[in-house]
């Protein structure tokens, strides 16, 4: 099989109708954040067990068709001993890997901040295939306020996300591109559109550069939303209007799938965003979803590490999966949701 049918039969396992991507990449402190929460110390035991919880989840596979994870997940085992790849794979899932080695600050650009791991790259690649990884992610941020991001910021975080994602493409793994313009801040819901769309061209425009086929990608962005400290919250209807304008202006009909990162809105509030998303009618690219804390939330809170928990928790992912592969055919409503406890 030559490398562009690889990447083809990747893509298209992954875009099958109705299925979204599940993230489960948390890098060390972001777990052990996550894991606190519910009273949990983070221990690779314990990281196990949890990601062997979600992968091994009945049913998962009907409204999942990729999974993004850590370094460490790749080589972790379910109980029966089957590494974690291969339980995402008997389920049709396809399994992937974060390779950005995170943020740091930028040079000469206050506030602002770049995205490390290009150096040994490929090497990096090669040993994530055979260990199974069949696509993978790399993040950049942008922080938004009267002076952020910078130009500069764009740009650098725009070559970043190209050259990782041309890297991906010759080793055969299919790149995730994922450009997050923050939630953090008081911005209004125009001021993220304005930021969003500079932030897309400039992405595109170096993929373009560095002859990224766009077939063989998929766009992780966040949706255009107001600053989570701004007084005024808009609605779905907004986020979506808003939300597509920008990705029509910016992102070629060439690119097969958006996969939306729920960035800190709640579960309830991804869900129906991205079910008013898919209302407005027929899109060049299919519109998904890609959440961590979005479907993973209510699973911790169910679990707390305990054996006999184990099957409500399982229960709680399906159901989230399920509730947003509803939304992604823009058939989601709220009476979908379970009762509260």
């Amino acid at each position: 099989m030559s490398v562009e049918d690889e990447l083809q039969a990747t893509v298209d396992a992954m875009t099958r109708p109705g299925r979204g991507i599940l993230a489960a990449d948390e890098s060390a402190p972001t777990i052990a954040k996550r894991l606190q929460a519910v009273g949990l110390e983070s221990t690779p035991e314990i990281r196990n067990a949890y990601r062997a919880l979600l992968l091994t989840t009945a049913g998962l596979g009907e409204f999942i068709g990729g999974v993004i994870l850590f370094e460490e997940t790749l080589g972790q085992k379910s109980a029966d001993g089957t590494p974690l790849p291969q339980c995402a794979l008997r389920q049709g899932i396809v399994p992937g890997i974060k390779v950005d080695a995170g943020k740091i600050p930028l040079a000469h650009a206050p506030g602002d901040e770049i995205t490390q791991g290009l150096d040994g790259l490929a090497k990096r690649m090669e040993g994530y295939k055979q260990q199974g990884a069949r696509f993978a992610k790399w993040r950049a941020v942008y922080h938004v306020s009267d002076r952020l991001p910078s130009q500069l910021a764009i740009d650098a975080n725009a070559e970043g996300l190209a050259r990782y994602a041309a890297i991906c493409q010759e080793s055969g793994i299919v790149p995730i591109v994922e450009p997050e313009v923050l939630l953090d801040g008081d911005h209004t819901i125009g001021h993220c559109a304005e930021t969003t769309e500079a932030v897309l061209h400039a992405v595109f425009h170096a993929l373009h550069r560095h002859r990224v086929v766009l077939e063989h990608m998929l766009l992780k962005p966040s949706m255009v939303l107001p600053g989570k400290e701004n007084a005024r919250k808009s609605s779905p209807g907004e986020i979506a209007e808003s939300t597509i304008r920008v990705l029509r202006r910016t992102v070629p009909a060439a690119v097969p799938g958006i996969y939306f990162l729920s960035g800190g809105q709640t579960p309830r509030e991804a869900t129906a965003n991205l079910d008013a998303i898919n209302r407005l009618g027929p899109q060049p690219w299919h519109l998904r979803f890609s959440y961590g804390r979005a479907l993973q939330d209510p699973v911790l809170h169910a679990w707390r590490g305990q054996p006999a928990n184990a099957a409500i928790a399982q229960q709680a992912l399906h159901t989230r999966a399920r509730l947003n592969s509803a939304a992604s055919q823009g058939r989601y409503e709220a009476s979908m949701e379970p009762a509260p406890e």
